[in-house]
């Protein structure tokens, strides 16, 4: 079994920032990618970013800019920097792991951009 564990979501003020932490343990040899989606009340959930396992990395087109994606290989963790947060980025954020096909989630954080 593999386990995703997100850490740091909360309240921050538009234009603010914030950093995710999505720490993975178990049977985690050879993960192929790691990303972080989100999900809006009413959406679907949403790929925000991945970092693959030679290190290229991806973003869409909305947090370009803003977010980055850093992996630590020897801690097992991906971060998520988010600056200059807006209001639409509220949602609940979820860590992925890809690992030999299969497809693993954590528990999602929420972050909520308010003033």
């Amino acid at each position: 079994q593999v386990q995703l564990v997100e850490s740091g979501g909360g309240l921050v003020q538009p234009g603010g920032s914030l950093r995710l932490s999505c720490a993975a343990s178990g049977r985690i040899s050879n993960i192929d990618s790691m990303a972080w989606y989100r999900q809006a009340p009413g959406n679907e959930r949403e790929l925000i970013g991945r970092v693959f396992s030679d290190g290229a990395l991806y973003y869409t087109d909305s947090v370009k800019g803003r977010f980055t994606i850093s992996r630590d290989n020897a801690k097992n963790t991906v971060n998520l920097q988010m600056n200059s947060l807006k209001p639409e980025d509220t949602a609940v954020y979820y860590c992925h792991a890809l690992i030999r096909f299969s497809n693993y989630w954590g528990q999602g954080t929420q972050v909520t951009v308010s003033s």
